[in-house]
């Protein structure tokens, strides 16, 4: 009798919504909330792969978050949980950059970048600077990953959680809990930054 109780519990959990789950889990639901990790769990550690560049502490963020966030559900309120989750997650990345003592270079001097420079990263990959015929698309993001780890810390989650992880500017403003005025600016030097990096990294790749 208990054990088809519990699988009534796991195809029903399949079948909730995102507000169903959270508040099953928050009565104790654990299938539920594994419905939650299931959904969401790529994404956490992809966020966490780009920003560190390391498999096994993305790994570490994404299993810490996910805890953390069990943990604190009940302090949980409406609003968007998988922003929540990315608070979480983005919080952890900041503590092991820390800790590991990694030195991003200098970011570029202020300058007035205007909204017309607010490309997206992925236009980027597409440009006809990239010939398709000389990149493997892996190849490429070897690349990408490169120029994202000299990019100032701050750039780099701004850059990633806008063009990679495609959050707008008020949602990244509230994951990072910083002005939308300050997203812009930090996106739109991270995106010339990647430019310059992107360029000068394929200028000097000879072509067959």
């Amino acid at each position: 009798m208990a054990t088809a109780s519990v699988a009534t519990i796991l195809v029903d959990s399949t079948e909730m919504n995102e507000s169903e789950l959270i508040l099953a889990a928050r009565k104790g639901d654990v299938d539920a909330f594994k419905q939650l990790v299931l959904r969401y769990q790529d994404r956490i550690y992809n966020l966490a792969v780009r920003i560190l560049g390391d498999e096994d502490d993305a790994g570490d963020i994404m299993q810490n978050t996910f805890l953390t966030a069990y943990l604190n559900l009940p302090r949980f309120r409406n609003g968007s949980f998988l922003s929540w989750l990315f608070r979480i997650a983005t919080n952890s990345c900041y503590d092991i950059f820390r800790q590991h003592k990694r030195h991003p270079v200098m970011s570029m001097e202020d300058k007035d970048l205007g909204e017309e420079k607010l490309v997206p990263l992925d236009n980027i990959s597409s440009s006809n600077m990239i010939p398709e015929v000389e990149y493997e698309r892996h190849e490429f993001e070897e690349v990408v990953q490169h120029a994202l780890n000299q990019l100032d810390i701050d750039q780099r989650v701004v850059v990633i959680l806008v063009d990679q992880q495609e959050f707008d500017y008020q949602e990244a403003a509230q994951i990072l809990r910083i002005p939308v005025g300050t997203v812009k600016s930090r996106l739109a030097r991270a995106r010339l930054r990647l430019r310059q990096l992107l360029n000068s990294t394929l200028d000097s790749v000879p072509y067959a």
